[in-house]
């Protein structure tokens, strides 16, 4: 059974050797549209990160049987042409809660310390020249007894939820979709949540309800040194309303996910007058070392039910 990865850059160093008993697996870092038909012509199973899969391509490949997705999301892939092609689609959930939930604490807490500063300060000999043994510019604020509002309070949210209040936050939320109810912590509405908490962070899935939830009228209720946090999708906070009130505005943002992945050349985060106040991730959240080790048990047990179930 031929089995391709087509992004396996995207796993980093994870040991593949599991799936080589499954088959004969084929790995390549990368793949193009252009490269999809050519590398998977005789391909019973496919794992794909973010390499779509559209109508046309599932239609070509006549050997293909099982998809396995290396994420949470399967908006890549043609639902409904894999069903009537008979194509199995699996994916992974869940696997990235701790991962998520860390993160998140982590652009935080960098943002309420200034810790980046400090480091520059210490590390470019500033430190040598000064005066006294000491030195505050800023920053170091103690997260407890601060309102942290979280949108989005599935299983990532209720983590943050837990890490913060460890901190000695307040929590609140709001649920984008209506249906999320905690007996625990009070729900707002969105607008109330803006205006009243200290910290916000992002854990919804980018959906009719939440794109561009957060554009310019939504920043400019902020509060004076609010800092919100995207760990959920990129779209979710319009990035060019983002830029343009961070030269004026004392609010901090914290980003793990753009709206285009990669970051363009030219996107307005890139402008140096900000920098002070943003910090910026390349969509890593997920992929603390513990998940990215679940996340392949849990590919590597959808490929071997998908066999137990087809050879019976």
């Amino acid at each position: 059974m031929k089995i391709v990865f087509l992004d396996a850059k995207t796993l980093g160093d994870a040991d593949l050797s599991p799936i080589e008993s499954l088959g004969e697996l084929i790995t390549y870092p990368t793949t193009t549209k252009e490269q999809i038909l050519s590398r998977c012509k005789d391909a019973a199973i496919i794992l794909t990160n973010k390499v779509i899969l559209d109508a046309p391509t599932l239609k070509a490949l006549k050997a293909l049987k099982l998809i396995c997705v290396t994420a949470t999301g399967t908006n890549i892939i043609d639902m409904q042409a894999a069903k009537e092609l008979g194509i199995v689609v699996k994916n992974v959930a869940g696997y990235s809660t701790q991962s998520v939930a860390q993160h998140t604490l982590t652009l935080a807490l960098n943002l309420l310390s200034k810790i980046h500063y400090y480091d520059y300060y210490c590390k470019n000999a500033q430190w040598c020249q000064s005066d006294t043994f000491m030195h505050l510019n800023g920053g170091l604020c103690e997260l407890d007894g601060k309102q942290w509002g979280i949108i989005g309070l599935g299983a990532i949210g209720e983590r943050v939820a837990k890490l913060a209040c460890g901190f000695g936050a307040n929590i609140s939320y709001t649920s984008t979709s209506g249906k999320n109810i905690h007996p625990h912590y009070p729900q707002k509405t969105l607008h109330d949540l803006l205006t009243q908490s200290d910290i916000i962070s992002i854990h919804a899935p980018l959906n009719d309800q939440t794109k561009n939830l957060i554009t310019h009228k939504e920043l400019q209720s902020l509060k004076d040194g609010t800092i919100l946090i995207n760990v959920g999708r990129g779209g979710i906070v319009n990035e060019a309303d983002m830029a343009k009130i961070l030269e004026t505005k004392n609010i901090f943002f914290g980003t793990d996910v753009l709206e285009i992945e990669p970051m363009q050349a030219g996107h307005p985060f890139l402008n140096p007058k900000i920098h002070d106040k943003i910090i910026l991730t390349p969509h890593i959240a997920w992929a603390y070392g513990n998940a990215r080790k679940k996340l392949l048990e849990m590919v590597i047990a959808n490929i071997k039910s998908f066999i137990e179930d087809t050879n019976p």
